[in-house]
């Protein structure tokens, strides 16, 4: 079998989490068991026990798995009736089993034997245990019972598995280079950005050189949306409760809205205000605040919006998970008969985006019409449907249909990207809405003087600007190209007597618009050298006699090369070059 078949690694990694649950077992008979399923990376098993799981006791639970590989165990599939299933179980004191089973609605379970072991399980797994040969066991965390933290506390241990050593040591390989990109240790490490406790869970604040790289990017963001026909808008971040009724998130988001501030009115009376956690309201607003002839459509609206969601403590994660974030957020008000240009001008942009930061490989789905209740007559949808499939095949993407994922309120877009690691992240979405039109009742004049209801396309092509930033920062490893990277040069003067020239060089580098400091310590050249390495500068400029004297410079840079005795109008004109084409860091060529 083919380990990169995802059905068949998830059946692989899924009879590894037996291997050790019969592992633990043979070694802790009084350990309880709960739930071990296949996860996207690997596996885990949840235990019971009265004694935490120390790194020492995963390096004798491996032992014993590969025991058990080497034993081939075979793994057989049996139907019990749900009787002697309890009566197994309870007999055992394996409660978390019990508790499962009494939860079925099934007059039959299936079990799996392995060897002496035996697990309720649904499956499917190998025929053996044989192929699980290479295992690593990589943590120990606290995970409640279903997930309820009224339940008692299990200890999880996590793992991952392959056929061969070669390709587990790669992987492991893998999550070393993962963690050295850890956007969280990259935010600490490079003074980019801080999470603190007096502030709240899932809020960051953003030092000056992490705020420099999002500036940048924001300015781009509006620069090229500018070019591309948009208008750019502004809205506040709170509205009134009788504003989010209208949209439908009372009913159906507040368990992910912040609580509500009541504001006092004149009359001695309240009323409940709620931060926003989206922007389509606001500009559906705007687009209602006079009346539209079908001559002004397509309408384009852009905001980098800040909105706020109350996600649970437990799935927040750096920023990938946050409270408070700014979407790349747009709506696109239109005909018909404009929507497939629409669409298509939509994909390219985004993809010209995506391009723009380095990521060229991306994998493309399309949501569908999902069973049960939807918003939006049947023909509309077909027609966005439709619509979306074309575009898509017109401009030669893969995809895939995820059939019937599609929202209550509209079919999509979504891609996610592939970083450095070839891992996918979900960014860029454009998506159709046929619910905010109707209960805003949104209409435009047409040609034949009657009113029709407008198609409205909401799109992020970042998705939000802090996911992006993590996923970006742990894509470069914190190696920004220049027209990013908040300190873009860094002069080290050799000795004292070279700072004179030092700061006229500055100088003239700020002149031009380039972030530039003078290393000014009293360290020898070479480790201030290598110290601009370890920040991450993209240039590092000697200075020297010989510089001083002919108005040159020497440059090392990041990627280690080196040119000496360059003009400094040279230098800078190539710099400048480098930043405004947002060429990729190691583009610069010396003999421009």
């Amino acid at each position: 079998m083919n380990f990169e078949d995802p059905k068949y690694r998830e059946t692989f990694w899924h009879t590894a989490s037996h291997c050790l649950a019969q592992a633990v077992l043979r070694l802790y008979p009084d350990v309880k068991l709960a739930i071990g399923p296949a996860i996207e990376e690997g596996f885990y098993y949840d235990f019971d026990t009265l004694t935490p799981f120390s790194p020492e006791d995963l390096v004798k639970i491996e032992e014993e798995m590969k025991k058990i590989a080497e034993a081939d165990y075979k793994l057989e599939r049996e139907e019990w009736s749900r009787e002697k299933a309890l009566e197994y179980f309870k007999s055992k004191d394996q409660t978390y089993k019990v508790e499962i089973i009494e939860d079925l609605d099934a007059k039959e379970v299936s079990v799996y034997k392995q060897g002496e072991f035996l697990d309720l399980c649904r499956g499917p797994h190998l025929p053996s245990t044989g192929p699980v040969k290479a295992v690593k066991l990589l943590s120990v965390a606290g995970a409640y019972w279903r997930g309820d933290e009224h339940r008692p506390m299990l200890q999880r241990i996590y793992g991952v598995a392959f056929p061969t050593q070669e390709q587990l040591d790669e992987y492991l390989n893998y999550l070393e280079e993962a963690k050295r990109r850890d956007h969280r240790v990259l935010l600490k490490d490079m003074d980019l950005g801080s999470f603190h406790e007096e502030l709240g869970p899932g809020l960051m604040v953003w030092h000056p050189r992490g705020a420099c790289i999002r500036n940048e990017i924001e300015n781009f963001w509006r620069s090229e949306h500018l070019k591309n026909g948009y208008d750019l808008v502004y809205s506040p971040h709170v509205g009134k409760s009788t504003l989010w009724e209208t949209s439908g998130h009372l009913s159906f988001y507040r368990e992910n809205m912040f609580p509500s501030m009541d504001v006092p009115l004149d009359n001695d009376q309240t009323q409940e205000y709620f931060v926003k956690p989206m922007n389509c309201p606001f500009h559906i607003l705007i687009y209602k605040n006079k009346t539209r002839s079908y001559r002004n459509l397509p309408m384009r609206m852009a905001e980098l919006g800040t909105v706020y969601r109350f996600e649970r403590s437990g799935v927040l994660h750096g920023l990938l998970r946050v409270r408070g974030f700014t979407q790349d957020d747009a709506h696109i008000f239109c005909r018909e008969d404009q929507m497939e240009e629409e669409l298509e001008r939509t994909l390219k942009f985004c993809l010209q985006m995506l391009h723009n930061f380095g990521f060229t490989e991306y994998h493309v789905y399309i949501s569908t019409r999902p069973e049960g209740k939807c918003v939006g007559e049947e023909s509309r949808w077909n027609a966005a449907q439709t619509a979306l499939e074309k575009i898509v095949a017109k401009l030669g993407l893969k995809y895939d249909i995820d059939k019937g994922g599609g929202a209550f309120y509209g079919p999509k877009i979504d891609i996610k990207i592939k970083d450095m690691l070839h891992r996918e992240w979900q960014c860029s979405t454009i998506q159709f809405d046929f619910n905010l039109p109707e209960r805003f009742n949104m209409t435009y004049v047409g040609e034949d003087g009657q009113e029709h209801v407008p198609y409205m396309i909401h799109r992020a092509l970042l998705g939000a600007i802090e996911r992006f930033f993590a996923v970006y920062l742990e894509n470069c490893g914190g190696n920004f190209p220049l027209w990013l990277a908040p300190e873009q040069v860094r002069i080290v003067p050799i000795k004292d007597a070279h700072l004179d020239y030092a700061k006229e060089v500055l100088a003239a580098l700020q002149e031009r618009g380039l972030r530039a400091t003078v290393d000014e310590t009293h360290r020898p050249m070479g480790a201030k050298v290598r110290q601009g390495k370890m920040d991450k500068v993209p240039y590092t400029l000697v200075l020297g006699d010989k510089e001083a004297s002919e108005k040159t410079v020497s440059v090392r840079t990041r990627q280690g090369n080196q040119a000496n005795a360059l003009p400094l109008e040279t230098l800078i004109n190539s710099l400048c070059k480098e930043r405004d084409t947002h060429a990729p860091c190691g583009e610069w060529d010396k003999t421009e």
